[in-house]
């Protein structure tokens, strides 16, 4: 299968990269969130936040929803963390984000380490 999206991935890593440089590890999750939230805004890389994601069942939406913490491109989910080290959780809840939903790539961003953690997650 081809690198999906490498592009658009590539441009959200970025910006992410650089708020883990600005800021390092350490903060809250909301931090790292309104930050990137400015970084996306100054790469012009299209976004929405705190985006409602249907779930669908056997064809059908269901009234629950997710809430991812960013769609970019309208095609890329992008979750956040800020933890000591990502656990098998949190990339479930990214899979489930993806499989419930139309979307096909998710970025999972953990901000917490010394390093930007990145998973690429494909559906």
């Amino acid at each position: 299968m081809p690198f999906i999206y490498k592009d658009e991935t590539y441009r959200i890593i970025g910006a992410a990269q650089e708020v883990h440089k600005e800021l390092g590890s350490g903060f809250l999750e909301p931090v790292y969130q309104e930050a990137l939230r400015l970084e996306l805004e100054d790469r012009d890389i299209p976004f929405k936040q705190k985006q409602e994601l249907q779930i669908r069942y056997k064809e059908r939406f269901l009234e629950k929803r997710y809430i991812a913490d960013f769609v970019c491109f309208g095609k890329i989910i992008v979750e956040l963390k800020a933890v000591d080290k990502l656990i098998a959780v949190h990339e479930a809840q990214l899979l489930n984000y993806l499989n419930a939903t139309s979307h096909r790539i998710g970025l999972l961003l953990n901000f917490g380490q010394a390093s930007l953690a990145i998973k690429r997650l494909i559906s």
